[in-house]
């Protein structure tokens, strides 16, 4: 089976991250690019069973009923398995009872682009104040809900009065992302610098989720039981999946690759961007990398199954389980929850050392 991410680009508003959706919000657009999305799919799928399908952005919400019910006539395309998780991106002001009736029957997975509860949070991000109400509307439709949040910048001043905003949701699932100021974004060429660095919000994160039944499956992600993302975990298991869309990205085989970002190649059919083909050694990397995003880490017996290696005698394994920066536990290789918040030094040494030596 295969999974398969669909990229909508589209966005009611922006988040001073640049301007590239407000052009894309254009009727004539949209329907070419529409066009130009079954062109893709029905070029590149092979016709393999999907277990779990993600739309996302952009956000497709933002899309009007007729674009959606054209989106969803494109998708048909896909063998879904009976149990496919199918998610949908949605900002909070596009729940309204009309597209929630639409969508009610085709998905089973919504996730909701909150961001911030917090009015001076939001208009930093250039986002619309967040209606509750639209969510609660959203909670009768689906029980599979996934909410957004934003955290480091403005000192998280606002971050206990976020958090307490979700609890009181109660939606099964909430991924936490860490503003990140990328060099062309209107934050980034404003100069706002005000980004908290440390890892004192992350462990104040984990400790008010993980008390209120929340379990922290993956560094930015936590879910009641049961509720964890089907789709995200298979980016973390290194598994494979097809990326359609504008920008989007996937690996098939031993194939990763990456799509165009520029919406007139895109159009005329000129879809790739960039492509690379892994070795063993490569595969093995992201194995690693890939996997140590999970809290519970990397079945050694799993791995061993893939790729005929026992993860136990390599160099830079035994290196970190001498120095207790990972930790093995019930078969499971996994980051010393020490070091969680401040991993990318013990990554890097799956880069350097795996690339230097074959295994």
């Amino acid at each position: 089976m295969i999974s398969v991410y669909i990229h909508i680009p589209f966005c009611a508003h922006i988040c001073n991250y640049c301007d590239f959706c407000k052009l894309l919000k254009n009727d004539k657009w949209i329907n070419d690019y529409l066009m130009a999305l079954e062109k893709e799919i029905k070029e590149n799928y092979q016709g393999e069973i999907v277990k779990t399908l993600y739309i996302g952005g952009g956000t497709p919400s933002t899309l009007s009923l007729k674009e959606l019910e054209k989106l969803f006539n494109i998708l048909k395309i896909f063998k879904l398995d009976k149990n496919a998780e199918i998610t949908f991106e949605s900002n909070v002001q596009d729940l309204t009872n009309e597209k929630l009736e639409f969508l009610k029957d085709k998905i089973n997975r919504l996730s909701i682009g909150v961001e911030s509860f917090n009015k001076e949070n939001l208009s930093i991000l250039g986002r619309p104040l967040v209606n509750k109400d639209n969510i609660m509307l959203a909670k009768k439709y689906f029980k599979n809900i996934n909410v957004d949040l934003i955290y480091g910048f403005n000192n998280d001043k606002y971050l206990k009065d976020d958090l307490e905003e979700i609890l009181t949701l109660k939606v099964p699932h909430i991924s936490l992302y860490s503003l990140i100021l990328e060099e062309h974004t209107k934050l980034y060429i404003k100069g706002y610098n005000n980004v908290n660095t440390d890892s004192q919000s992350e462990e104040y994160i984990d400790k008010v989720l993980t008390k209120h039944g929340y379990k922290h499956y993956e560094i930015s992600n936590y879910a009641y039981e049961g509720f964890e993302s089907k789709h995200n975990l298979v980016y973390w298991n290194n598994e494979h999946y097809y990326g359609f869309g504008l920008g989007a990205s996937g690996y098939i085989g031993n194939r990763r690759y990456e799509n165009t970002r520029s919406l007139n190649k895109y159009l005329k059919g000129n879809f790739l961007l960039e492509e690379h083909f892994l070795d063993k050694n490569e595969t093995i990397q992201n194995e690693f990398i890939l996997g140590f995003r999970k809290l519970e880490g990397i079945n050694i017996n799993t791995f061993k199954h893939k790729y005929n290696i026992n993860p136990l005698d390599i160099d830079v394994v035994k290196r970190q389980l001498n120095k207790k920066l990972i930790i093995l536990e019930n078969s499971y290789l996994k980051i010393n929850p020490k070091y969680l918040y401040v991993s990318n030094n013990i990554l890097m040494e799956y880069l350097t050392d795996l690339v230097n030596n074959n295994i």
